[in-house]
């Protein structure tokens, strides 16, 4: 019997479907470039319930024809090739048409379009790639689509969505990506009848910064490579403007996204020495090569190119950035040979309970002028105080170590820990007890304390707040907003007083008290790089205040008395788990008497 048949379009286009939209915001990336393709000056892209109840793009674009209208929905229709060949001389996004039947096959579409010489135009309806209707009709020159309940005959693909939030998130990334690169056109972004964004025609320097704010337009320079391979521009930061997490980092190629690491390396290859190692500097790189030199269609996405003289384009592009650099005098701006000497901080214990806090030194701070306060050494001599100092584990010099279990602890008065403590590089504290030499990381420490007192805060609503004489500026960009506001109830609970003032700005009014001297775009910055998951709600809440735990925590190298060292260890083993940190990283290791004996045969 034979067991071979050919699929039902229906099925197929599903199948096809599969491989270009994967979320809502797949959807809105077709859809825009579409729209850019038909000559669009604007594009306005309207979401409801982040594109699972309704997506809108319209353009103001060339429009289509009665027949083109319906041919667009088609498989295999298109409007930019003919032949095979022409696969590889394309400059624009897409075969106009040809991601409209994967749409049309998992929702319900809508579209109305007219062009400039017709009176009238063409509304088309589709449902599940069934052809449901279509009639003249009164609308704008150019389309408008809009696609409903989308994945609605796929109860299973709308069910692994993720939550609101995050795919609004992509939805907002998407449209970052297509806006920067296309400058010489408006965009604007209307979430659940709000607008959220309004991005008017610019210059290229003048989007970024509408996009991602001025503090980081001020921030770039240009870079310009003229090659018979290709044509490079666009902008990189100065090396300030590294940063560990989250810096804005973008390579388009023929005004197309990209993800290419092995160019990334270039990049970075030119700021070597320039920037503290593990940091980013954001930049913005526009390719320019011809079309039959790369493959685009490595991937359904199309985020990832191949390049046919790669090596020879990582060279020029190193070049270009370095060139760049010495013509600005950016390379200049961080020379960690000639830096001068820091000053270093003064450690104050504050009353039982409140934490700790580093005050800075000044010629007027004296010890009577700073109560109960510890100076450190001399600034003479920070070298010596600093000297091998890692962030290495605490594990990692331990020949033997052992957990403590959690329920073999004494109460605190039975003081699991000797008096005859002492510090080790600024970072672990040391001490004797019955089964070794035991070692806690205080900075680690310190988070899990902070980490258990926020939490029992938050609970009684009770975290303490400070005011700021000078309320501190927020931006964030159209990808971060809706992770920020879904965080906004957090950070109210958190002591946090901020007003939104409308274009991803926020002024910030009060913050938890022990969080002063902070760079709090920074700390947002992070805490919204953790927020890409679809997590519940009490996951979020903790990762947030494990955030702040960490941010005011003891640093690394903070010089600690006697005294601040006994609190500090009375206050560990009275948490909740002394062992480890909330993420799971240990806080103490035990050198066993075993192994120190075992050292000296």
């Amino acid at each position: 019997m034979d067991i071979v048949h050919l699929l039902p379009d229906s099925v197929a286009n599903q199948i096809a479907a599969g491989e270009v939209i994967q979320r809502p915001a797949s959807v809105i990336k077709e859809l825009m470039e579409n729209a850019l393709d038909a000559g669009a000056t604007q594009v306005d892209v309207l979401v409801t319930d982040a594109g699972r109840t309704a997506i809108q793009v319209i353009d103001n674009g060339k429009g289509m024809s009665e027949t083109d209208a319906r041919l667009a929905f088609e498989r295999h229709a298109t409007s930019k090739i003919e032949r095979a060949e022409d696969l590889f001389t394309l400059r624009t996004m897409g075969f106009r048409g040809e991601a409209l039947p994967s749409i049309a096959a998992v929702a319900q579409v809508t579209l109305q379009t007219r062009q400039a010489d017709s009176d009238l135009g063409t509304r088309l309806e589709i449902e599940g790639s069934r052809f449901v209707s279509q009639e003249p009709c009164s609308c704008a020159v150019g389309a408008n689509f809009e696609v409903r309940n989308l994945f609605f005959n796929i109860p299973a693909r709308r069910k692994f969505l993720k939550s609101n939030q995050t795919e609004l998130s992509n939805i907002m990334q998407e449209f970052q990506r297509i806006a920067l690169v296309n400058p010489s056109v408006g965009f604007s972004m209307t979430v659940n009848g709000t607008l959220s964004t309004s991005l008017p025609p610019s210059s290229q320097k003048g989007r970024i910064a509408a996009v991602f704010g001025r503090k980081l337009g001020d921030s770039l320079f240009d870079v310009t490579v003229e090659s018979s391979m290709a044509r490079v521009r666009g902008y990189v930061g100065r090396p300030d403007a590294a940063r560990k997490k989250g810096a804005q980092q973008y390579f388009f190629v023929n005004g197309r996204y990209m993800r290419h690491p092995y160019f990334h390396k270039a990049v970075m290859e030119a700021f070597d020495r320039m920037v503290p190692q593990g940091e980013q500097v954001p930049y913005f790189l526009f390719f320019e090569v011809d079309p039959a030199t790369i493959d685009v269609n490595i991937s359904p996405t199309k985020t990832e190119i191949k390049f046919e003289n790669e090596s020879s384009l990582w060279q020029i592009l190193l070049a270009g950035v370095r060139e760049a650099l010495g013509r600005t005098g950016a390379a200049a701006t961080f020379d960690f040979e000639s830096a001068g000497q820091p000053e270093l901080p003064v450690f104050s214990r504050q009353p039982f309970g409140e934490g700790f806090t580093s005050v800075p030194s000044s010629p007027s701070s004296s010890p009577s002028s700073v109560p109960h306060t510890v100076r450190a050494s001399s600034v003479d001599d920070w070298q010596e105080l600093y000297a091998g100092l890692t962030q290495s584990h605490v594990q990692d010099f331990s020949p033997a170590q052992q957990e403590i279990p959690f329920e073999d602890i004494p109460a605190v008065d039975e003081r699991p820990f000797s008096t005859d403590h002492f510090q080790y590089r600024g970072q672990y504290i040391l001490f004797s007890s019955t089964d070794g030499l035991m070692m806690v990381d205080q900075h680690r420490a310190h988070i899990r304390i902070l980490y258990d007192r926020l939490s029992e805060q938050m609970k009684s609503s009770a975290v303490p707040s400070q005011g700021l004489l000078f309320p501190e500026m927020l931006q964030f960009t159209p990808h971060q907003q809706p992770l920020f506001e879904a965080l906004l109830p957090t950070l109210s609970g958190l002591g946090f007083d901020l007003t939104p003032l409308g274009g991803g700005s926020y002024s910030v009014g009060g913050l938890p008290t022990g969080l002063g001297g902070v760079d709090l775009q920074k700390l947002m910055d992070e805490m919204l790089e953790g927020e890409e998951s679809a997590d519940p709600e009490r996951e979020r809440t903790e990762r947030t205040v494990l955030a702040l735990a960490s941010r005011m925590a003891i640093p690394v190298g903070q010089v600690l008395s006697g005294e601040e060292m006994d609190s500090l260890l009375a206050e560990l083993f009275a948490s909740s788990n002394p062992n480890y940190t909330p993420d799971g990283r240990p806080v103490m290791a035990l050198l066993d008497e075993q192994s120190i004996v075992q050292m000296f045969k």
